[in-house]
C-alpha cells in the first residue's frame, strides 16, 4: 500500500517522461515530454491469501466448461451480432494500428469555450526539450492571448487520440478527449425546455435560486474537495502499520521500459513561412519537407523508429482485482 499524502498536498509529476515527441504546427516543431498530471485517488486492494500472506493471481478461464484456457488457444472476437463473432488475427489487429509518429499534430485552433466539458477526459502536462523553451513560449502565450486551443491528434501506445492542447499556468496541458461519437445524444431524455417560462419556473423562484448560488459562491480551491473513502483506508492503514500489524508479502515487480527517444526539430524559424504558405496544403508539405531535410542530415524521424514496433500486439498482463467502492 502506498504512503498517503497529506490531505493539504498534491503529488508531484514524475520528473520522467512518459512520451516524448514534438508538437507540430504549420512548418514548426516544438520538441516536448509529456508528463502524467493526474494521481488516482482510489483504493487498489490486492487479493492475498490469508494461509500464506501470497499474492493471488487470476486464470483464463473457458466460462461453458470452466476449465483453463492457454494463452496459445485464446483468439481475439467481435461480436457483430447476438451470439455471432468475427474472429481477427493478430497480423489482422496490428494492421489496423495507427502508426506512431511521435507527433502531437496540430489540426485547428478553436476558441477555448466552444469546447464542452462532457468531452473532456484525461489530462497530460507537456514540457519542453532540446532547447524548445522559446518556442513552447511563443505557442502557450499566443494561445493564452487568443483565447484558442490547439486541436490534434495524437498515437499514445499504439492508441490514437483527439486532444487539444491548452495553456495552463505556465505549462502546455494536452488533454485528450472524447471522440465525438463515444458522446451520446440526449434527445432521448425527457428533459425541461431551457427557457424558464417555458420550463414552468416563476420569477420569485429564480430570484431565490439566484441569490442562493450567490451566497454558496467562492474561488475554487481543489483541496476542499477530496475522496474521503480514499483518505479513512490511508490513516486506517498508517495506525495499523505505525502499530506493527503489517504483513510481509513477496512480490516480484516489473520496471517498465523507458519511452525511446524521438527525434525532433526546433523549426522556430519556419513559423514565418508557415504564414507565408499556409500551414496545409502541397505547398506548405513540400516546404516543410525541404525544410527539414536541410535542417537534420541523416537523421532518423520518430516515424521509422517507432512504426515497426507499432504493428505488434501489446503483451497480455494479469488485470488487478478492481477497487473496492
Amino acid at each position: 500500500m502506498k504512503k498517503a499524502a497529506s490531505p493539504k498536498s498534491s503529488p508531484s509529476t514524475s520528473a520522467r517522461s512518459m512520451w516524448k515527441g514534438a508538437i507540430s504546427f504549420g512548418l514548426v516543431h516544438i520538441p516536448i515530454g509529456l508528463y502524467a498530471a493526474t494521481a488516482s485517488s482510489d483504493i487498489d486492494f490486492d487479493w492475498l491469501d490469508k494461509r500464506n500472506m501470497q499474492p493471488v493471481g487470476y486464470k483464463r478461464i473457458n466460462k461453458v466448461t470452466g476449465k483453463e484456457v492457454a494463452t496459445a488457444d485464446i483468439v481475439k472476437g467481435v461480436e457483430f451480432e447476438e451470439g455471432r463473432y468475427v474472429v481477427l488475427s493478430a497480423e489482422e489487429i496490428a494492421a489496423a494500428f495507427p502508426k506512431t509518429t511521435q507527433t502531437i499534430e496540430i489540426e485547428a485552433f478553436v476558441d477555448a469555450q466552444d469546447i464542452p466539458f462532457i468531452y473532456l477526459e484525461r489530462p497530460y502536462y507537456t514540457a519542453p526539450l532540446h532547447r524548445g523553451e522559446k518556442v513552447y513560449a511563443l505557442l502557450r502565450e499566443a494561445l493564452r492571448k487568443s483565447n484558442k486551443v490547439g486541436v490534434a491528434k495524437v498515437v499514445i501506445q499504439t492508441k490514437q487520440h483527439l486532444a487539444i492542447l491548452i495553456p495552463c499556468g505556465r505549462a502546455l496541458v494536452l488533454n485528450l478527449l472524447r471522440w465525438g461519437g463515444e458522446i451520446r445524444s440526449f434527445e432521448q431524455l425527457d428533459l425541461p425546455p431551457l427557457d424558464a417560462k417555458a420550463a414552468g419556473i416563476k420569477s420569485a423562484e429564480m430570484t431565490m435560486a439566484m441569490a442562493l448560488i450567490k451566497d454558496m459562491s467562492q474561488a475554487w480551491d481543489a483541496d476542499q474537495f477530496r475522496n474521503s473513502f480514499s483518505e479513512e483506508i490511508h490513516q486506517l492503514v498508517q495506525a495499523k502499520a505505525h502499530a506493527g500489524d503489517v504483513q510481509n508479502v513477496e512480490k516480484q515487480e516489473t520496471t517498465p521500459a523507458a519511452p525511446a527517444n524521438a527525434a525532433v526539430l526546433d523549426l522556430t524559424a519556419l513559423l514565418k513561412n508557415s504564414l507565408g504558405k499556409g500551414a496545409g496544403g502541397p505547398s506548405a508539405t513540400a516546404a516543410k519537407e525541404k525544410n527539414t531535410a536541410s535542417t537534420v542530415k541523416n537523421a532518423k524521424t520518430p516515424t521509422s523508429r517507432k512504426s515497426t514496433k507499432s504493428t505488434k500486439t501489446p503483451a497480455r498482463t494479469p488485470a488487478k482485482r478492481p477497487a473496492a467502492k
